[in-house]
């Protein structure tokens, strides 16, 4: 307002002098104050003073009769209690300066401006003005509070009440752009916590349900914001009074500490116990340990602006005695928060999470208790933008979802033996190693973010998970670090080709980069074993639902019998090629230096009749040619070649010549031997081959268990598809998915894919779930109490 609006009224105020002297020396009577000046002004320097361009909008007021200024080191930026204007008592003289009691007994009670002149105000009339201030504006903020009510945030169970962030503002009944602090109280149940918060924040009324019953009448955590000092304040439920989940109502009260800006913990004893310092301190080191990684990631996550954690909140230990005397009240010289110190390094806590801790204590002679003092530290602490800022209330949201989603789940109460409030297990992964016991070192619910589980200590080797990893050893000299598994074929060999591999030569173990490096039965004696040769091993930790070390020559029956069945369809659809294709190799494989490869065999040595692709090829024994079964259909010994007095399959030509001895070279003879061993086998083998169109004829069922891989749910056990539900019947058949393990119908597991981590390096029947997934999953099923991956 303009000075020039309002005549000059002289002798209104003749205690009152101009305090700027910038036009009258300090000799007129004041008649203006100006708030943003900071200073009571004459006639003559008001006008001068504002003329000036950066002064011209300043808020001046006229001077009433009886008019007392405010205390200016109160009005100022450093004032000891902010945004709380306090009347002056006296004026310094010698300081010019305005200043109500305390200030003056702050600034002037020492020293050499102890002899200060002062002009006292009329005192009567100064507690008039502060009387009439604090009416009008204590009944402004009950006005303001009067239609706040709380809400469940959180239940007893960590589950979070409110659907989104959109919920929250809303039942907050706050501004979403209104940026707030958190305020939350702990303590035993009992103390009256949520008396106080709301005597302390809504004037008395009850937003926060009281009880004078026995059972506790706040369970969960609930909020409500007040309007006036701009927070959210955050009630929990009570120490020592929860009977059920107590492990996880013990942890939620972290997670409420957490987000918080302010914490009070309320205690109605007489004397400080132990137990207060145990919480506050335990809270400490699990705040550090696991909490202030997650609100870190959180903030990069969320693309945050705000920080949501530097440090931990402030704390204020409000103390309500009756019969004794508050903290330090015996020692004078001690302040409270050093004693507070004290106790917590005798008992070997270290609360080095919070931002500040600090002690409030009121004694009640009489009931009601006096709230104003907790009052009048709180505002202050929030006014302290130091380590907490204020955020808005979304933030405050993603910040308390973020901590529910990572530490959730049940914790059985038997972990409350431990002597820490919050132990680690509250908040560490609860899986357990099978092979040695030892426990995941990672947070809870890593496995969302993708993150392995881990230990701390190695993992002892157990033979009924063989828990052994191989790692090539020609790629680990060459700097690279790569997992083989036994295979039942090379990923290059056909199915039916690397069943009859497999059969003969064993499993083998192959290399992304170098191909395959083992054969189990390469040779017929001496095989050396891998570890001694080409893999290096390394014993890992077998965690539930993982399987990172899998055998996958497991399903080598299973695949026998899907075998089978391709073989009995290629007999039926595609003749005996696929069956006449393995003997042919298998007779390669084992077949003796001097004989003829079937591959070159394309007509009969004698009658030069051509082979079909269903006709037999015979070798003689004694040339090693490739004859027709009519020009190869005697016998007769042939010691010569190695196969002792028995008689065996030899040419006509080769039956007429029995009398004349062939001409073998003693060196060949020994060189052959290894080979015609290795025939004689190969003839049963191939015996063995040539039943398997009979063995078809046998039930599939009576073997089928027997043959089942370790990861599928046996047959009896599968009484519906595991996708459509349908109930299995003679009509409808089970199938079993290669990948997952479990039953299907038909039409739920018609699609094919390869599954490498399975063992089936060609196409196979999957599920539709599973075949959605991408290439190079790692599929794992944990089935009741066996682990099944």
């Amino acid at each position: 307002m303009s000075a020039q609006t309002f005549p000059a009224q002289k002798g209104l105020n003749p205690g009152l002098m101009c305090q700027e002297s910038y036009a009258c020396s300090g000799t007129d009577e004041a008649v203006f104050e100006c708030d943003e000046c900071c200073s009571l002004q004459c006639l003559r320097c008001e006008e001068e003073l504002h003329r000036q361009e950066r002064l011209r909008n300043h808020e001046r007021i006229r001077l009433k009769p009886g008019h007392i200024p405010y205390c200016d080191p109160c009005k100022g930026p450093n004032g000891h209690s902010p945004g709380v204007r306090q009347r002056a008592a006296v004026r310094c003289q010698t300081c010019k300066i305005n200043l109500c009691l305390e200030c003056q007994k702050r600034t002037h009670s020492g020293g050499n401006k102890r002899r200060h002149p002062v002009t006292v105000y009329h005192v009567t009339k100064v507690q008039e003005l502060l009387e009439e201030e604090e009416m009008d504006e204590e009944t402004k903020r009950k006005k303001m509070t009067e239609k706040v009510v709380s809400f469940l945030l959180v239940d007893e169970n960590e589950e979070i009440q409110v659907t989104n962030e959109e919920d929250f503002i809303r039942k907050l009944d706050c501004k979403p752009d209104q940026h707030l602090k958190v305020v939350s109280i702990f303590g035993n149940t009992g103390d009256g916590k949520s008396h106080t918060l709301n005597h302390t924040f809504f004037y008395g009324r009850e937003v926060f349900k009281t009880s004078p019953a026995q059972e506790s009448c706040t369970v969960g955590v609930w909020a409500a914001y007040d309007p006036v000092h701009k927070v959210a304040v955050i009630d929990t439920e009570g120490l020592l009074g929860a009977t059920v989940n107590i492990s996880q109502r013990t942890r939620l009260l972290l997670k409420v500490l957490a987000i918080s800006d302010l914490v009070i913990y309320r205690t109605h004893a007489d004397r400080l116990h132990n137990d207060l310092f145990k919480f506050l301190g335990d809270a400490s080191e699990a705040y550090l340990k696991h909490f202030t990684k997650e609100l870190k990631a959180t903030t990069a996550r969320c693309g945050l602006d705000v920080p949501l954690s530097t440090l931990g909140p402030a704390v204020i230990i409000f103390h309500e005695t009756v019969h004794t005397q508050l903290l330090g009240s015996d020692h004078p010289s001690e302040v409270p928060e050093k004693l507070i110190q004290d106790r917590f390094r005798k008992l070997g806590r270290f609360p080095e999470a919070f931002s500040s801790i600090h002690y409030k204590g009121t004694r009640t002679y009489n009931p009601p208790t006096d709230f104003s003092g907790l009052r009048r530290a709180l505002e202050q602490q929030l006014e302290n933008n130091t380590t907490r800022s204020p955020r808005h209330p979304g933030v405050i949201f993603k910040a308390l979802k973020a901590l529910s989603d990572r530490f959730s789940g049940e914790i059985p109460d038997d972990q409350m033996a431990h002597s820490s409030f919050f132990p680690d297990e509250y908040f560490t992964c609860s899986s357990l190693c099978l092979s040695c016991g030892a426990g995941c070192k990672n947070s809870m619910n890593h496995g969302k973010e993708g993150v392995p589980h881990e230990a701390k200590s190695r993992c002892s080797y157990s033979h009924q998970y063989d828990n052994r990893v191989y790692t090539c050893k020609a790629c680990y000299e060459r700097g690279k670090e790569v997992s083989v598994v036994p295979k039942t074929s090379a990923s290059t060999d056909s199915p039916w080709m690397g069943l009859a591999k497999y059969a003969w030569s064993g499993y083998v173990i192959e290399c992304p980069n170098c191909g395959v490096v083992y054969r189990s039965r390469q040779y017929w004696f001496g095989n050396q074993d891998p570890v001694d040769t080409v893999v290096r091993t390394e014993i890992v930790h077998v965690w539930p639902g993982t399987d990172g070390f899998l055998k996958d020559n497991n399903n080598a029956a299973q695949r026998l019998l899907d075998g089978m069945n391709f073989m009995a369809q290629s007999v039926s659809e595609l003749s005996l090629g696929p069956t006449k294709a393995v003997t042919s190799w298998l007779t390669d494989q084992i077949a003796p230096a001097y004989w003829r490869p079937n591959s070159q065999i394309l007509s009969c040595s004698k009658c030069a009749t051509s082979f079909k692709d269903n006709d037999t090829k015979h070798h003689c024994r004694a040339c090693g040619e490739g004859f027709c079964d009519g020009c190869s259909s005697k016998t007769r010994p042939v010691p010569e070649r190695g196969w002792g007095p028995v008689p065996v399959r030899v040419c006509d030509n080769c039956y007429e010549a029995r009398n004349v001895q062939l001409d073998v070279a003693e060196a060949q003879v020994d060189d052959e031997g290894g080979t015609l061993i290795a025939r004689k086998v190969g003839e049963a083998v191939q015996n063995t081959l040539g039943a398997v169109v009979t063995a078809i004829d046998i039930p599939l069922g009576l073997v089928k268990d027997a043959a089942r891989p370790a990861y599928w749910v046996p047959d009896h056990e599968i009484l519906h598809c595991h996708s459509c539900r349908k109930e299995f019947s003679i009509k409808l058949s089970k199938h079993h998915c290669r990948a997952c393990g479990q039953g299907f119908c038909d039409e739920c597991s018609h699609d094919r894919r390869a599954v490498p981590s399975r063992g089936w390096d060609h196409p196979v029947r999957v599920c539709f779930n599973c075949n959605k997934k991408p290439a190079g999953t790692s599929f794992s099923v944990v089935t009741g109490k066996r682990l099944l991956c």
